[in-house]
C-alpha cells in the first residue's frame, strides 16, 4: 500500500519558475479584466495561457478552457512561444489529470520547439518535465540521464537561480533508486539553498514533501512527520491544493506505518476533501482508496467497502492502473474481513492481474527497444553504401549541373537589377505622393485648429465681453427703474436668457479650444471632456489614463487626439443609444493606444466603407496624419470597440 515516488510532488518546479501564488483571486480577476480589452494580438495569446496557468491549481475546466484558447490564438498569429507556453503547461495539466502518456508527448514536443527557438530556459524545463515522467513510468535512469542533462544546461548557462530546483529533482531521482540518505542530503540541500542562499524555489513546499519521504524511506519517522506538516503549512501559504492533498496521501502512509490509525483517517479525509475540491479524478480515486484501508484498520468495514466501490468506479473508467490494484487489493482485505471469501479471492487476483500485465508490458518494451535497435544498425549500413553511391552520382551531376546554373545566374542577376531600379523609381514616386498627401493634411488640420483657437478667442473675448457688459448695465439699471411686478418678472426672465446665452458662448467656445488641453495637457482635458459628459447625463463615461504622468505630447499631436476621442464619444452618443461607455488612453513601449468602447446597439463594421459623413472621415484622417493603426469591432446588439494604436 505504500507509495514511495513523489513524481507530481515536484513535477511544476521547472514548469512555471516565475509562478507566484499569492494574491491569486486580485491576478486573475485583473487578467480578465485585461482579456476584456484586448485586441488578437502575442499579448492576449499570454494572458489567456496565464489565466490558464492560475486556473491549474484551482479549476482544471477552466485551466483546459483556457489553455485550448491560447493555443488556437498562437497558431493563427503564428507565435512560438505562445505555442511553446501550451505545450508547458499542457504537461503539467495532463499530468495532474492522470494522463501520463499525453504529458510525456506534449513535453517532447515542446523540448523540441524550446531548441528550435535556442532558448536554453524553456530547454530545461522540458527536459526536466520528461525525466520526472520516466520516473513516473518507472524508467529510473532514464530520469536520473535527463535531470543530469539539466544540470549540464543550467551550468554551461551559469544560471544558479534554478541550482535550487535542480537538486530538488536529483533527491526525487535517488528517492525513486531507493537512494534514501542520498535523497535527504540533496532535498537538504535543496532548501539550504532556497531558504539561506535566497535562491528562487516556488515550489519549496514540494521540496519539504521530498525531504520527508527520504526520511520516511529511512523509517525515521519523527523526521518525516516534521517536514510533512512543514510541507503541507507551505502549501496553504502558496495555495497549492494539489500538492496539500498529494501530501496529505503520503503522511496518511506514514500514520499508517507509525500504527495511528486515526490519524491516518484523517490524513486520508482530507486529501480527499480537496481531491474533490479540485475535481481531480484521479487524487479522487488515490485517495478514496487511501480512505477505505483506513476505515478497514479502524473496524469501519460498511463505511470502507462504500468508498472503495467509488474508488474502484472511477479506476475502471478512467484506466487508472496503479488506483484499480490497489483499490482490488483493499477490496480483497474487506471481503476477507466480512467473510466474503469468494470476493476477496477474486478482487485478490484482478489486483494481481494488473501487476502482472504491468511486468508483462516492461518486457515487451525491453524486447521492442532491442529489436529496435537492430534494425536501426541494419538500415544504418543500407544507408551507408546508398548514400556513397549517390555521393558519386552527384558529382557528376554537379559539374553538368555548374555550366549551366552559371549562364542562368548571369542572365538572373541582370533581370533582377533592372527590375529593382524599376521598383525602386515606383517606391520612390509612391512615398513623394504619400508626404505630398501628408503634408495637405497637416495643413488642413493646422488650419483648422488655428481657425478653432481664433474663433474661440472672439467669441469669449469680443462676443462674451459684450454680452457680460449688456448684463452688468441691465442690472444696474433694475435698481433705477420702477417696474410693476408683471414687467418686473419679464425683465428677469430676460436676463436669466442673457445669463442662459453667456453659459453656451462659453460652452462653445471651450468645445472649439479647450483652455485646460492648452493649460494642463491632455490628459487633464479628456478626463474634463468626460466629466462634462458625464454632468450631462447623455452618457456615463469611465475615463482611464496608464503612463501618461511623464509624456509630453507635441501641441498639434494633443490636440488632433483629443478631437479624434471627442468624435468618437459624440459618435456614441449620437448613434450607439448606449448608456456606460470606456475611454482609455495608455503608453507602452513607445507606443500610445486609444480606446473607446460602448454598450450600445453595435453596427456591421463593413458600413463604414461606404460612410460618407464628415465625422468618420475626420477621424480617418487625424489617425492618418498621426501615423497611426485604427481597428474597429463591433456587432449588432454587442456594442462597439475602436482601439487606435499611434507610435511615438
Amino acid at each position: 500500500m505504500r507509495k514511495i515516488i513523489l513524481t507530481y510532488i515536484t513535477f511544476c518546479f521547472f514548469v512555471f519558475t516565475n509562478a507566484q501564488r499569492t494574491d491569486q483571486a486580485k491576478k486573475v480577476d485583473s487578467l480578465l479584466r485585461l482579456l476584456k480589452v484586448s485586441k488578437e494580438d502575442t499579448s492576449k495569446a499570454m494572458t489567456l495561457l496565464t489565466l490558464a496557468s492560475w486556473y491549474e491549481t484551482n479549476n482544471q475546466d477552466s485551466s483546459a478552457y483556457y489553455l485550448q484558447k491560447g493555443k488556437a490564438l498562437s497558431e493563427l498569429l503564428k507565435f512560438d512561444r505562445g505555442i511553446y507556453y501550451y505545450y508547458q503547461q499542457s504537461t503539467v495539466l495532463s499530468f495532474t489529470k492522470g494522463n501520463y502518456e499525453s504529458a510525456m508527448e506534449e513535453s517532447i514536443k515542446g523540448l523540441a520547439l524550446a531548441r528550435k527557438l535556442k532558448d536554453s530556459s524553456m530547454a530545461i524545463t522540458m527536459l526536466n518535465s520528461i525525466g520526472i515522467i520516466h520516473g513516473y513510468f518507472g524508467n529510473l535512469n532514464e530520469q536520473l540521464d535527463y535531470t543530469l542533462q539539466v544540470r549540464n544546461v543550467i551550468e554551461s548557462i551559469k544560471d544558479s537561480s534554478k541550482m535550487s530546483g535542480l537538486y530538488h529533482n536529483l533527491a526525487n531521482c535517488y528517492l525513486n533508486l531507493r537512494h534514501y540518505r542520498k535523497a535527504v542530503e540533496t532535498a537538504g540541500y535543496s532548501i539550504h539553498l532556497c531558504t539561506n542562499l535566497k535562491l528562487r524555489n516556488d515550489y519549496i513546499n514540494r521540496a519539504y514533501a521530498t525531504l520527508a519521504q527520504g526520511y520516511d524511506g529511512l523509517q525515521i519517522f519523527d523526521s518525516a512527520l516534521y517536514y510533512y506538516n512543514k510541507a503541507i503549512k507551505e502549501s496553504v501559504r502558496l495555495n497549492d491544493k494539489y500538492a496539500e492533498g498529494s501530501i496529505y496521501g503520503y503522511q496518511c502512509n506514514l500514520f499508517a506505518s507509525m500504527n495511528r490509525l486515526s490519524d491516518m483517517l484523517k490524513a486520508a479525509e482530507k486529501s480527499l476533501s480537496l481531491s474533490r475540491e479540485l475535481q481531480s479524478r484521479q487524487m479522487m480515486a488515490s485517495s478514496l482508496y487511501n480512505v477505505a484501508y483506513a476505515q478497514f484498520l479502524n473496524n469501519n468495514n460498511k463505511e470502507a467497502a462504500r468508498n472503495i466501490s467509488e474508488a474502484l468506479a472511477i479506476a475502471t473508467k478512467d484506466s487508472l492502473r496503479d488506483e484499480l490494484k490497489n483499490s482490488y487489493s483493499v477490496l480483497s482485505y474487506i471481503a476477507a474481513k466480512e467473510g466474503d471469501y469468494a470476493t476477496s479471492i477474486r478482487a485478490k487476483q484482478k489486483s494481481d492481474s494488473i501487476q502482472t500485465a504491468f511486468l508483462n508490458e516492461q518486457v515487451l518494451k525491453s524486447t521492442a527497444d532491442l529489436e529496435k535497435k537492430y534494425e536501426t544498425e541494419k538500415k544504418d549500413n543500407q544507408i551507408k553504401l546508398q548514400k556513397a553511391e549517390l555521393h558519386r552520382r552527384r558529382i557528376i551531376n554537379y559539374v553538368l549541373i555548374g555550366g549551366a546554373s552559371a549562364l542562368l545566374l548571369i542572365s538572373l542577376l541582370s533581370y533582377r537589377t533592372y527590375t529593382q531600379k524599376q521598383k525602386l523609381q515606383q517606391q520612390r514616386i509612391a512615398e513623394l505622393e504619400a508626404e505630398k498627401q501628408l503634408a495637405a493634411t497637416e495643413s488642413v488640420l493646422k488650419g483648422e485648429e488655428q481657425e478653432r483657437t481664433r474663433l474661440a478667442k472672439d467669441l469669449h473675448d469680443g462676443l462674451g465681453g459684450m454680452l457680460s457688459g449688456i448684463k452688468y448695465s441691465l442690472n444696474t439699471m433694475k435698481g433705477n427703474l420702477i417696474l410693476t411686478p408683471e414687467t418686473a418678472q419679464s425683465f428677469e426672465r430676460s436676463i436669466d436668457m442673457l445669463d442662459s446665452s453667456i453659459r453656451e458662448m462659453r460652452r462653445v467656445a471651450h468645445n472649439m479650444m479647450p483652455e485646460a488641453l492648452v493649460k494642463f495637457g491632455l490628459d487633464t482635458a479628456l478626463k474634463d471632456f468626460c466629466a462634462d459628459i458625464n454632468q450631462s447625463g447623455a452618457l456615463q463615461v469611465t475615463y482611464q489614463s496608464i503612463g501618461l504622468e511623464s509624456v509630453q505630447f507635441e501641441q498639434t499631436a494633443a490636440i488632433t487626439i483629443y478631437r479624434i476621442v471627442q468624435e468618437l464619444v459624440n459618435n456614441t452618443i449620437k448613434h450607439a443609444s448606449a448608456i456606460n461607455a470606456i475611454v482609455q488612453l495608455s503608453k507602452t513601449d513607445e507606443e500610445i493606444s486609444i480606446t473607446v468602447e460602448d454598450d450600445g446597439k453595435g453596427f456591421d463594421p463593413v458600413i463604414l466603407q461606404r460612410a460618407k459623413g464628415i465625422g468618420w472621415s475626420n477621424i480617418q484622417s487625424r489617425v492618418e496624419y498621426l501615423k497611426g493603426n485604427l481597428d474597429v469591432q463591433s456587432e449588432p446588439g454587442k456594442g462597439t470597440s475602436v482601439h487606435i494604436e499611434i507610435a511615438m
